[in-house]
């Protein structure tokens, strides 16, 4: 059983900076894929960013080029970068894990694990 907590959401004033940060517990983490996900009010969730053990990372055009996902290997974390923030950044944003055994092309959809969601408000 992997948990995995989230920390750092707030406010922040639209063109600001954010960061987040998730702890996971358990074994092999190098080993899983970890991601963001986010769930803005009255939308669908939606895959922020992804990055896999090695530390390869994909985006969803929505945030290309102001999020940067990273992740220390040695300490079970992975963090979300965000930077010039918009108003339709805010969501509730959710650090999800994969099993370290399921296969790469699988680790897009339906994560294995979720935190239990940070609240991100950006003003106008």
């Amino acid at each position: 059983q992997v948990q995995l907590v989230e920390s750092g959401g707030g406010l922040v004033q639209a063109g600001g900076s954010l960061g987040l940060s998730c702890t996971a517990s358990g074994s092999n983490f190098r080993r899983r894929v970890m991601a963001w996900y986010r769930h803005p009010p009255g939308k669908e969730r939606e895959l922020v960013a992804r990055i896999v053990g090695a530390g390869n990372s994909n985006y969803a055009d929505s945030v290309k080029g102001r999020c940067t996902i990273s992740r220390d290997n040695a300490k079970n974390a992975v963090y979300l970068q965000m930077n010039a923030l918009k108003v339709e950044d805010t969501a509730v944003y959710y650090c999800a894990a994969w099993s370290s055994t399921a296969i790469l092309s699988s680790t897009w959809s339906n994560p294995d694990y979720w935190g239990q969601g940070i609240q991100v408000t950006v003003s106008s």
